[in-house]
C-alpha cells in the first residue's frame, strides 16, 4: 500500500531515518572495529607466541567467527521480527552488540590469563555476529516499510550508508588512539578505548525503544484476517522461496568480498608485506570511504527511478573488471595509487550495495520478509565476508602473489552479475510510472511463486 506522508509523518520519518543511520552506524562500527584490531593488534595481544603469519591467521579466524554467527542471528531475528515486529528485534540486537563490544575492551590479554583470553574473544565475537546478523534486516525494513513506494530505494540506503560511516569512525578513532601514545602503550591498553566507546549505543537503544513505532506494513499485517502473521515464517520462506534466497545471497558476493579486502585484508598485507605505516594506510581507507557516503544514497535514489537490477548488474561487472587493476595498484606500495584502487573499488561495490536494502526486501512478501531478506544477506556473510581476509592472507602466503586473490574477487563480481540477471526487477517501469504502486507487489500475487518455487 502507498503510505501518505502528512507533515507529522514526514517529521517522524526524518527522525526514523536519523535513528536508523545512527544506530546502524554504531552497530557496524562495533563490528568493523574488530576487523581493524584483528589486522593490527590482536595477533600480538591474544596470540603473542605465534609467528607473525600464524598470529595474523589466528586473529582473522576469530574475525570469521562473527560471520559464522551472523546467519544464526539472521534466522532468530527473522523469525521473531516476522512474528512480533521489526522494532523490538532491532532494539534487542543493538543492545546485544553494544554489550559484547564493550566487554571485548575489558578482556585480559593472553599474557595475563593464557588460552582463556582468545576463548573469551571468540565467544564475544560470536555474540557480535548474532547481533549484526539480526539488526540489518530490522533496520532496513523499519526504513523501507515506513515510507512511500517512490522513496524506498533511497530510504533503505540510510541503513546501508551506515557502513562507510562506521568504517570512517572506527579508523579515525584507531588512528587517534594509536597516534596519541607510544606503540607499547597502544598495545597494552590504548586499543581498548575504541571498544569501550561503544557504550554510547545504549542511548540509541533507549531512543528507538521510546520514540520509534513499528512499520505500517507490519501493523497492517497484524490486523489482517485473511493474511495473518505466519507461525513459522522461516520454514515458509525456505519452502517457497529458497531459490530467491540463494540468488539474494549471490547478489552480495562482489560488494562483500572487495569491501573486506579493503578494510581488513589490505591493512594486514600493507603493513606486513608492503611495510607501509599503519596510520597512513588507515587514512587511505578512511579517505576512500568518504566516497561511499555520497554514492550509496545516490545509487538508492537512482534505483527508485531506473530500477534496482541495472545498478547491481553494472556494479557486479565493474568489480569483476577492476579486480586485477586493484591489486596491481596496491602492489606498487604507493599510497596515492592504493587510494585510487580502494576508491574505484568502493564506487563499483556501492552501485550494488545501495539498492540491495530495498531489492532484497521487495523480493519477499511482508509476512516472511524479515526471514527471507536476513537469511539471504547473512548467508553471504558466512560464505564470502568473514573468510575473505583469511583467504587473502593464506593465498598470498602460499603463492607469493596477489593474482589468486584478484581472480577470487573477479569471480565474486561475476556471481553478483549472474544473480541479478536471474532475479526479477522489483521496481519495473510500470510500477515506477504508477504513483500508487508498491514496488515488488507484482512478485507476490497469489500462489504462482508457491506452486513453482521460482524467484
Amino acid at each position: 500500500m502507498a503510505i501518505p506522508l502528512t507533515t507529522t509523518r514526514r517529521r517522524a520519518f526524518r527522525k526514523l531515518l536519523a535513528a536508523g543511520l545512527i544506530g546502524s552506524s554504531i552497530e557496524w562500527y562495533d563490528f568493523f572495529l574488530y576487523g581493524t584490531a584483528a589486522a593490527l593488534v590482536f595477533p600480538k595481544v591474544f596470540f603473542p607466541h605465534a609467528s607473525a603469519l600464524t598470529g595474523t591467521l589466528l586473529a582473522f579466524s576469530t574475525f570469521w567467527a562473527g560471520f559464522v554467527a551472523r546467519p544464526v542471528g539472521g534466522v532468530l531475528a527473522g523469525h521473531l521480527g516476522d512474528r512480533y515486529g521489526r522494532k523490538p528485534v532491532v532494539v534487542a540486537c543493538l543492545a546485544l552488540m553494544g554489550t559484547a563490544t564493550f566487554l571485548i575492551g575489558c578482556l585480559p590479554s593472553a599474557s595475563d590469563v593464557g588460552v582463556l583470553a582468545p576463548i573469551l574473544l571468540v565467544t564475544l565475537r560470536f555474540v557480535q555476529g548474532i547481533a549484526a546478523g539480526g539488526q540489518w534486516g530490522g533496520i532496513v525494513l523499519l526504513l523501507t516499510e515506513s515510507t512511500g513506494p517512490k522513496r524506498r530505494g533511497f530510504a533503505g540506503t540510510f541503513g546501508q550508508t551506515s557502513v562507510p560511516v562506521a568504517v570512517i569512525l572506527s579508523n579515525l578513532i584507531f588512528v587517534a588512539a594509536g597516534g596519541l601514545m607510544p606503540d607499547a602503550a597502544f598495545l597494552g591498553w590504548g586499543w581498548r578505548i575504541p571498544f569501550l566507546l561503544s557504550v554510547v549505543m545504549f542511548g540509541v537503544v533507549l531512543y528507538i525503544q521510546a520514540r520509534v513505532e513499528d512499520t505500517p506494513e507490519f501493523r497492517e499485517l497484524q490486523r489482517a484476517v485473511s493474511k495473518p502473521v505466519a507461525r513459522a515464517p522461516l520454514a515458509e520462506v525456505l519452502r517457497t522461496r529458497w531459490r530467491t534466497i540463494l540468488l539474494g545471497c549471490g547478489l552480495l558476493s562482489a560488494t562483500n568480498s572487495l569491501f573486506y579486502v579493503s578494510i581488513s585484508g589490505l591493512l594486514s598485507y600493507g603493513t606486513g608485506t608492503l611495510k607501509l605505516e599503519r596510520n597512513a594506510l588507515l587514512a587511505v581507507v578512511l579517505a576512500g570511504s568518504v566516497a561511499m557516503l555520497a554514492i550509496i544514497p545516490w545509487s538508492g535514489h537512482l534505483s527508485d527511478r531506473v530500477g534496482r537490477r541495472p545498478l547491481i548488474l553494472v556494479g557486479g561487472l565493474g568489480v569483476a573488471v577492476w579486480a586485477f587493476p586493484y591489486f596491481g595498484l596496491v602492489g606498487t606500495a604507493s599510497l596515492p595509487l592504493i587510494f585510487v584502487a580502494v576508491t574505484v573499488g568502493f564506487v563499483f561495490q556501492c552501485l550494488t550495495y545501495g539498492p540491495i536494502a530495498s531489492f532484497l526486501g521487495e523480493l519477499f512478501a511482508p509476512g516472511v520478509r524479515y526471514s527471507g531478506a536476513s537469511l539471504a544477506y547473512q548467508l553471504s556473510a558466512i560464505v564470502v565476508s568473514g573468510g575473505t581476509p583469511f583467504l587473502m592472507t593464506a593465498l598470498i602466503a602460499g603463492t607469493g602473489s596477489t593474482l589468486p586473490v584478484a581472480a577470487y574477487i573477479a569471480a565474486m563480481g561475476l556471481i553478483t552479475f549472474a544473480s541479478a540477471w536471474f532475479l526479477p526487477e522489483t521496481n519495473p517501469a510500470e510500477v515506477r510510472a504508477d504513483p500508487l504502486a508498491v514496488p515488488g507487489a507484482h512478485l507476490h500475487q497469489p500462489s504462482r511463486e508457491v506452486r513453482s518455487g521460482r524467484p
